[in-house]
């Protein structure tokens, strides 16, 4: 990873979110300044960093964002701020047009009016929609199917259009499941609700009142089940880092898929849970959610070709570590 030569203060909108929260950490680690915009919405105060800079505040407030360019001599952004449920983005499309689209947006125009020129964005496989082929590349087409991945395809054209006019780069970063924790534990996946298949694979152990549902059990997989590409976020906090690093040093507007290349199916995942906590995980089969592909496993070759990146956890790692935050989070002995 090359060096930016001199100090720069990121500012990471959704950094007290999920995946934002677990960049943070790996930008400080790298040496960056950083500033955190949440509206907490989703986020959590707790998991942005003692001492790092926080502003609470929202992309649509337009004055607010400009200050905080100003204020603290931004010299890049990270963009994860989103709604990203896909079965209320089907019900609600509104809040999800003018959150994902509208704000960022406004993200961009003010980035525009105060000269900065880098920006990296939370993308998803979700732009492409059901696959014609498996492992997934960047040349496949862009089809999303739902308004969430419509949303996240509109900002890459936004991206590309705001390169051609004002000179404003971007990497785009295509991922597909992000899963487990810090290893250390500081931070996890706490959402509300909870829609990710570990999280709730993980409380069909410690909650006796839930099951698991099983969505599908006659798709064209080897056994049945749904496969996906599960990627240790912090394997993707990482390729953030990586990413940001390619726009410092002079490097081109790029989209790259981000995911491990092996698809694990939810069968598996079962078992792997059930290995990494010692317990049984209760679980009924329900019938296919509609729209759900039977696989989808990312290419992500181009991303180690331009980033020099590439997944290094396994999802053994993912599950020992999101085990480990499942614990802490819900207060049981591991």
């Amino acid at each position: 990873m090359k060096n930016v030569p001199e100090k720069k203060t990121i500012l990471v909108t959704g950094g007290a979110g999920y995946i934002g929260s677990h960049t943070v950490r790996a930008l400080l680690d790298q040496g960056f300044e950083v500033v955190v915009l949440d509206n907490l919405v989703y986020g959590h105060r707790r998991f942005v960093p003692r001492g790092t800079k926080f502003v609470k505040a929202d992309l649509k407030d337009k004055r607010k964002l400009d200050s905080v360019f100003k204020k603290h001599q931004i010299s890049a952004a990270i963009h994860f701020a989103a709604y990203t449920y896909v079965g209320e983005s089907m019900k609600n499309p509104s809040k999800y047009f003018n959150n994902n689209i509208s704000n960022t947006l406004n993200l961009l125009d003010a980035m525009v009016s105060n000269s900065v020129k880098h920006i990296v964005f939370s993308s998803s496989c979700a732009v492409y929609g059901i696959p014609t082929v498996v492992p997934i590349t960047e040349r496949e087409k862009r089809d999303p199917i739902n308004p969430y991945g419509f949303t996240k395809l509109v900002v890459e054209r936004m991206l590309d259009a705001y390169d051609i006019a004002y000179g404003t780069k971007s990497v785009s970063l295509r991922y597909f499941n992000a899963a487990g924790a810090d290893s250390k534990g500081k931070v996890g996946e706490w959402h509300e609700p909870e829609t990710h298949a570990i999280p709730l694979i993980f409380k069909a152990i410690s909650d006796p009142g839930y099951t698991f549902s099983v969505f599908g059990n006659d798709y064209p997989t080897k056994d049945g089940s749904c496969i996906r590409d599960y990627i240790h976020v912090s394997d993707l906090a990482d390729a953030h880092v990586k990413a940001l690093i390619h726009l410092l040093n002079g490097g081109a507007t790029e989209r790259l898929n981000l995911g491990t290349g092996v698809g694990v199916s939810v069968f598996e995942l079962i078992k792997s849970a059930e290995q990494a906590s010692g317990g049984r995980v209760k679980f009924t089969v329900s019938p296919r959610r509609e729209g759900d592909p039977s696989m989808l496993v990312a290419d992500a070759s181009m991303a180690n070709s331009v980033l020099n990146w590439g997944a290094t956890r396994t999802i053994d790692d993912i599950m020992r570590d999101a085990w480990n935050w499942h614990c802490k989070l819900n207060k049981i002995k591991a």
